[in-house]
């Protein structure tokens, strides 16, 4: 078992840092083939994701790819969109959350779909602190309903949308993912719902994939790199949908 969940964490580690994802999308139904419990699978994943997020951010800050200031800003919005998510999920139904997060992603992916992998520098404009926070607001609120970090949302809206250069929208969806984890690993020990021992296993093997992975994307030119998040983000479109209309 836990030679399975260091090669586990080393993959799931490489697609963090090369897709700039927490993992837990593909992590958590990875471990229950295992035969962990949801909960206890959503505990190791949140653990993996503060370990391959901080390590991952501190990686892309060192090679210039991390605005720290407008990352902490979109970060922050979604810890504090965040907040909302239990008053959400209590008073909205279950399709309808699925299918405003199927719509966001679908929207989200047309507009990445158009964009172009490197932006014109004409239309790259500085972002406001509000607009930065009411995005990191809005996503943080809806993905955590969702039970995700929030980057798979936040990456295509900041290059499709905001103009954002793909390297470091990566990176900023990397970043976003430790306050979102931060905040889960926090709540989720004080419940009693984290195997330590598991998730340190995963966390800590993840560190060496993380760093293959942003080594792999730094290597990966803008058109293949963004051809790859498209086909990832077409797969996660394509689960929701099947949960949806086939449970």
């Amino acid at each position: 078992m836990e030679i399975a969940l260091v090669l586990i964490g080393v993959v799931i580690g490489a697609m963090s840092g090369f897709f700039g994802i927490g993992g837990g999308t593909m992590l958590v139904p990875t471990l229950m083939f295992l035969g962990f419990s949801i909960k206890q699978a959503i505990g190791i994943s949140v653990m993996q994701m503060v370990f391959s997020s901080l390590y991952g951010s501190w990686l892309n800050h060192r090679k210039g790819h991390l605005n720290l200031k407008e990352g902490g800003i979109i970060g922050l919005g979604g810890f504090t969109g965040a907040l909302g998510s239990g008053w959400l999920v209590s008073v909205v139904p279950e399709i309808v959350l699925e299918s405003a997060f199927v719509g966001v992603v679908a929207f989200a992916l047309y507009r990445f779909f158009k964009a172009p992998a490197i932006p014109d520098p004409t239309q790259e404009h500085d972002l406001s602190a509000a607009v930065l926070f009411g995005v990191g607001t809005v996503i943080g609120l809806l993905a955590i309903s969702m039970g995700i970090g929030g980057s798979i949302l936040l990456t295509p809206i900041l290059v499709g949308l905001l103009h954002y250069p793909l390297k470091k929208a990566v990176s900023a969806g990397l970043f976003f993912v430790v306050f979102s984890s931060v905040s889960g690993f926090i709540s989720l020990s004080m419940a009693g719902h984290i195997d330590y021992i598991h998730g340190l296993i995963v966390g800590v093997a993840s560190l060496i994939g993380v760093q293959a992975g942003i080594w792999l994307a730094g290597r990966t030119g803008h058109k293949k790199h963004k051809n790859a998040l498209i086909l990832l983000y077409v797969v996660i479109l394509a689960l929701m949908l099947k949960k949806i209309f086939l449970g």
